[in-house]
């Protein structure tokens, strides 16, 4: 009888440990994804050696690829490797990714918008396109009116996470200008046709704050990042995270292991307790090379 109960508290040790591994997820971000030295048709050969569909979410920060959608083939390629269909892949354009337009390909394959929202394991998501100007008025004001509309009725959310490829966080107080650790500084880039005003800091910040203030943490990724890292808590309390891949352009292994590491981030979520932590991980240990 003694053995049964044992066995039976065992197993209830186990369904107590196997739920609580089962309520946890891990997110990977990756930024400036592209090979070096290719035709501009790859992901940095290292991503290869990464399990990246073990993931619960795969963010990518842009530049996938060189030309991510000058081919069709390219963009196949890009889905094999990181299933954009799923519903919590997120994928912020960068200049390499729009530069040769066919962005109806991303939206007839997932969906969805080149920007977007999402939910999702009890996060929203809000994707932008920094490639958006004042020439396309209509999309451009479009996703400004998303992101409003997110930030105006956000309720059941523990985190509101914006991905986004450019340094458009200049005037951030408590940030440093994307100068100095984004390939981007789009300083004068407007969220809307009508105000030329409407930065970042101006029209977009202000309501983060109120996010936050409402009890909903609010987190910045930003991809448009060679071998850096970026971690900051603004003076209002909201983070902001950026880095990207840089060293495959280094063909000469001697110059390449005196050049930056290169990181992803890792992100651990226990739904349970609404926990999100991060870490930032080099990219060569998590890759094996």
């Amino acid at each position: 009888m003694s053995k049964i109960i044992l066995f039976i508290f065992l197993s209830f040790l186990g369904f107590i440990k196997t739920s609580a591994q089962d309520d946890t997820l891990k997110y990977i971000f990756m930024g400036h994804t592209y090979q070096y030295y290719t035709p501009g048709y790859k992901v940095d050969a290292r991503i290869m050696n990464i399990d990246v569909q073990s993931y619960d979410g795969i963010w990518l920060g842009g530049d996938v690829c060189s030309e991510s959608l000058l081919y069709y083939d390219v963009f196949a390629y890009i889905d094999s490797v990181f299933n954009l269909r799923h519903p919590n892949t997120h994928w912020a354009m960068g200049n390499h990714d729009a530069r040769n337009g066919n962005w109806i390909w991303i939206e007839e394959l997932t969906g969805r918008k080149t920007y977007y929202t999402s939910y999702y394991k009890g996060i929203t998501y809000v994707v932008l396109n920094t490639n958006l100007t004042p020439y396309d008025c209509e999309q451009l004001d479009d996703q400004y009116r998303m992101i409003m509309n997110v930030c105006d009725t956000i309720q059941e959310s523990s985190h509101l996470i914006f991905l986004m490829h450019h340094g458009i966080w200049d005037g951030v107080p408590g940030l440093l200008t994307p100068t100095r650790y984004a390939q981007s500084n789009l300083k004068y880039f407007n969220f809307n046709c009508q105000s030329r005003e409407s930065s970042f800091v101006n029209a977009i910040y202000p309501r983060l704050i109120e996010v936050k203030n409402r009890g909903v943490e609010v987190i910045c990724i930003l991809g448009d990042m060679g071998a850096k890292k970026l971690d900051v808590l603004s003076d209002d309390g909201i983070h902001f995270l950026g880095t990207g891949l840089a060293r495959s352009y280094y063909k000469d292994s001697e110059e390449r292991a005196k050049s930056r590491k290169d990181y992803a981030i890792i992100f651990k979520h226990v739904q349970k307790t609404k926990s999100l932590t991060w870490k930032f991980v080099d990219f060569d240990v998590l890759s094996g090379y």
